[in-house]
C-alpha cells in the first residue's frame, strides 16, 4: 500500500493506527522486530503505536520506567495479580476495595488455587499480623472506593517489603496529579483510564506502570496471551485528555473541596465523606499525602435511605446517574446497587455502605450551579 508523502511536514497530533496487523518485507525483518533489535510492530494484540505512545506518556507521569495500557481497569488489576501469583500462593487485599476487585479475588482467582485474605490497611498492626503468613502481594487503593479512606502508603509499603510482599496500588481516585505511589516505593501502580485520566466518558482502558525490568518483560507476554490488550481507537482518544489532565483534576478537586464544605454547612445531608474535611478519619494523613488536594470524589449520606436517593435522582436529572466517574460533568452513583452490588449486606455495612449513600464525582461546572442543583435535589429528598 502506498502512503502520501509527508515531505518535511509531520502530523501535529498523533495519528490513529487502526490496523490489526503490520506488513513486514521478509523473515529477517520480522526476527529483528520480534527480538527487539529494531522498532516495529507485527500484530496489534502484542503491540501497536497508539498503545505504546499512550503508555510511554503515562509511565512518565507515574515516574515509572515502563507502562502498559490494557483493555480496562479490571484487565489491569487482573494482569497485575497474574504477574505475581501462581496456584497455591496467597495475596492480601485491603478490606475497602472496589466491588469487582473483591469479586476477582474471592471468586475468580480462588478457582485457580490463589488464596485471598482481607485486612484493614489503615491498621498497620493488623497488617503486620496478616503478613506473618507468607504473602506474594498486597493490593490497596490510594483513596478507597467509595468511602475515600486514605492509607499511609510509605509506611504500608515499608511493612510489606520487610515481609517480602509486593505492593500493587490502585491510584484511580488520586491519579498521578495528586499522588505517585511508585515514588513511595510501590512495586506496581494501576489506573483505570476510563475515569478522570481520559476524562470524557468515552473510552474503556486501564494502565499498569512500574520500574522493575523483569516484571515489565513478563507483562508483555501476559497481556497479549490473556487478551488484555487495548484497542488503538480508545488509546488515541485517551491521549487527547492527557494534556488537560492537571487542569481538569485541579479544577474538579477545588470544586469537590468547596462542595464538601457547603454540604457540611447546609444541614441537608446526614454525613459528608471527604478526606479534606476535619470530620474525616484520615484528615491529617490526607493533608500530608495530598498537599494539592484530596481529589474530585466525595460521598454524602441521606437519612431517608434508598427512597431518598430515588427522590433526589428524579428531582435533578441534570446530575446524571453514572456507574463511572471523572467526567467533565458532575455525576452520581449508588454504591449499594452498583459498584458493591454483589457484596453481602454484612460486608457493605462493615465498610459503611448504606442504601442512603451517594457517591459524587465532581466535575468542572461553576460552583454556584452545582450548589443550586444539589440544594434543589436534597430538599426534595428530605421531604420524601
Amino acid at each position: 500500500m502506498a502512503f502520501p508523502p509527508l515531505g518535511p511536514t509531520r502530523p501535529h497530533t498523533t495519528p490513529l493506527f487502526q490496523s490489526a496487523v503490520y506488513d513486514v518485507p521478509d523473515l529477517d525483518a520480522l526476527d529483528r522486530v520480534m527480538n527487539g533489535e529494531e522498532p516495529g510492530f507485527f500484530y496489534a494484540r502484542d503491540a501497536h503505536p497508539n498503545a505504546r505512545n499512550l503508555a510511554s506518556q503515562l509511565a512518565l507521569l507515574e515516574k515509572g520506567t515502563w507502562g502498559f495500557v490494557t483493555a480496562s481497569g479490571m484487565a489491569a488489576i487482573s494482569a497485575s495479580l497474574l504477574a505475581y501469583v501462581s496456584g497455591g500462593d496467597r495475596i492480601l487485599a485491603s478490606n475497602r476495595l472496589y466491588g469487582r476487585t473483591n469479586r476477582l479475588m474471592k471468586t475468580e482467582l480462588a478457582r485457580f488455587g490463589v488464596t485471598a485474605s482481607f485486612v484493614d490497611c489503615n491498621d498497620l498492626i493488623s497488617l503486620e499480623v496478616a503478613l506473618q503468613t507468607p504473602t506474594k502481594a498486597l493490593i490497596v487503593e490510594t483513596i478507597s472506593n467509595p468511602l475515600l479512606r486514605v492509607v499511609d502508603l510509605p509506611a504500608l509499603i515499608e511493612v510489606c517489603h520487610r515481609h517480602g510482599a509486593k505492593v500493587i496500588v490502585d491510584n484511580t481516585f488520586a491519579t498521578p496529579v495528586l499522588c505517585r505511589p511508585l515514588e513511595m516505593g510501590a512495586d506496581m501502580v494501576m489506573e483505570s483510564l476510563t475515569k478522570i485520566i481520559s476524562g470524557h466518558g468515552d473510552v474503556t482502558l486501564g494502565l499498569l506502570a512500574g520500574n522493575d525490568a523483569a516484571t515489565g518483560e513478563s507483562l508483555v507476554q501476559l497481556i497479549s496471551t490473556w487478551g488484555f490488550s487495548a484497542n488503538p481507537f480508545d488509546c488515541w482518544m485517551c491521549e487527547r485528555g492527557l494534556g488537560s489532565l492537571p487542569l481538569r483534576m485541579n479544577a474538579s478537586t477545588q470544586n469537590a473541596k468547596e462542595l464538601a464544605e457547603w454540604f457540611d454547612a447546609s444541614g441537608l445531608v446526614k454525613q459528608v465523606h471527604y478526606p479534606n474535611r476535619p470530620s474525616h478519619p484520615d484528615f491529617a494523613l490526607a493533608g500530608r499525602l495530598f498537599p494539592n488536594g484530596a481529589g474530585h470524589m466525595l460521598c454524602i449520606e441521606l437519612g431517608g435511605g434508598r427512597e431518598a436517593v430515588n427522590c433526589f435522582m428524579r428531582a435533578v436529572p441534570e446530575i446524571t446517574f453514572s456507574p463511572s466517574l471523572g467526567d467533565l460533568h458532575t455525576t452520581i452513583s449508588h454504591p449499594d446497587t452498583t459498584s458493591h452490588r454483589y457484596d453481602s449486606t454484612e460486608e457493605k455495612l462493615a465498610q459503611g455502605i448504606t442504601p442512603g449513600l451517594i457517591r459524587v464525582s465532581v466535575g468542572i461546572e461553576p460552583q454556584e450551579h452545582l450548589r443550586n442543583l444539589f440544594e434543589k435535589g436534597l430538599r426534595l429528598a428530605g421531604s420524601c
